[in-house]
């Protein structure tokens, strides 16, 4: 079983506009200022997206946190049910669910405004250890930030990976909820020792590295900081660029890249997350959950890994909002 572990959330998703009551005109006025998004309610959270595409995917699956009892925190538990993922690992609370507002770029990109103060991933606490059935572990976003929650998901990871598990992080950033970025890169780098696998953004590297504002585009800020964090612990190191594919680094120096899937983006959402789940599905293909048997993949194997990723993403990026495919959808 691959137990994922982090945050459960609604995204509000722009739909067509409608206008603002104060509006001149109502129904008749230009479609200019004052219009307002319909926001259409979608299950979310970047380990929550994870969990059902694994088990989508066919992974035997589970998720870790802590969902809220509401009507939102019903449909999140339904959502996972749904997808054939394990909840007995799930706690409930009253408090309400977190809710994420995405904004849409023309080019299908999607930012986020969060509502998270008192809601009820955020309460998460330390579960007792994990069934021996467990073989790989996966956390990352939003849970890793917000405390009190953040600590006890920290202290998993680190539990875990001293029983060895294999554990995997995104830490997909989310920088209007750091306040203090210095000393989230410096927990960051924490945890190295204590990840078999690390899969990341291209934006996310340069956050981390602290390069956002290199003038070339920061490629090479990125691969250096990338082989630095890689001597501190990861077996391998896996980064999105968009349309544009996957690299992959190991810790024997490698490094292999495959194109991204070309299709017409409908939106971006939940396709680093659908990466991610398609790493651990397709390493656990090539019986490669284990730090030793990373380090020992050729580039073949990698090759078929992430090209299998970049198919998965392809497909969520083909539909609006979170929607990552079934097997029979990238099989081959």
């Amino acid at each position: 079983m691959i137990v994922v572990a982090g945050e459960a959330l609604i995204d509000l998703v722009p739909g067509p506009q409608q206008p603002s009551p104060d509006q001149p005109g109502g129904e008749d006025a230009a479609p200019t200022d004052g219009l307002l998004p319909a926001l259409q309610p979608q299950r979310g959270g970047g380990p929550y997206n994870t969990a059902v595409a694994l088990g989508r995917l066919g992974s035997p699956t589970a998720f870790c946190s802590r969902v809220s009892t509401d009507a939102f925190g019903a449909a999140l538990l339904h959502g996972l049910h749904r997808s054939g993922v394990d909840t007995s690992l799930v706690q409930r609370g009253g408090e309400p669910t977190t809710l994420a507002v995405a904004d849409i770029s023309p080019d299908g990109s999607a930012g986020y405004g969060f509502y998270a103060e008192g809601t009820a991933d955020r309460l998460f606490a330390l579960p007792p250890a994990l069934p021996d059935t467990v073989r790989a572990l996966s956390l990352g976003t939003c849970s890793l930030v917000l405390e009190p929650g953040a600590s006890a998901y920290e202290s998993l990871l680190r539990r875990e990976a001293g029983r060895g598990v294999f554990t995997a992080l995104d830490p997909n950033i989310r920088a209007n909820l750091i306040p203090e970025p210095d000393a989230y890169r410096s927990r960051f780098r924490s945890w190295l020792p204590d990840l078999a696998l690390l899969k990341l953004s291209e934006e996310d590297a340069l956050w981390l590295a602290g390069a956002e504002d290199t003038a070339d585009g920061g490629r090479e800020a990125v691969t250096a900081a990338a082989k630095e964090w890689l001597h501190e612990g990861p077996a391998a190191i896996v980064l999105t660029h968009g349309g544009d594919g996957l690299t992959v680094l190991t810790r024997d120096g490698g490094a292999l890249s495959v194109p991204g899937e070309r299709v017409e983006v409908v939106d971006t959402i939940g396709a680093g997350d659908t990466v991610n789940a398609a790493l651990l599905h397709r390493l656990d293909a090539h019986g490669a959950l284990s730090y030793d048997a990373v380090c020992a993949l050729g580039d073949d194997d990698w090759r078929d890994i992430l090209r299998f990723a970049a198919r998965a993403a392809a497909v969520t990026c083909s539909r609006a909002g979170a929607q990552p495919p079934f097997a029979a959808e990238v099989a081959g």
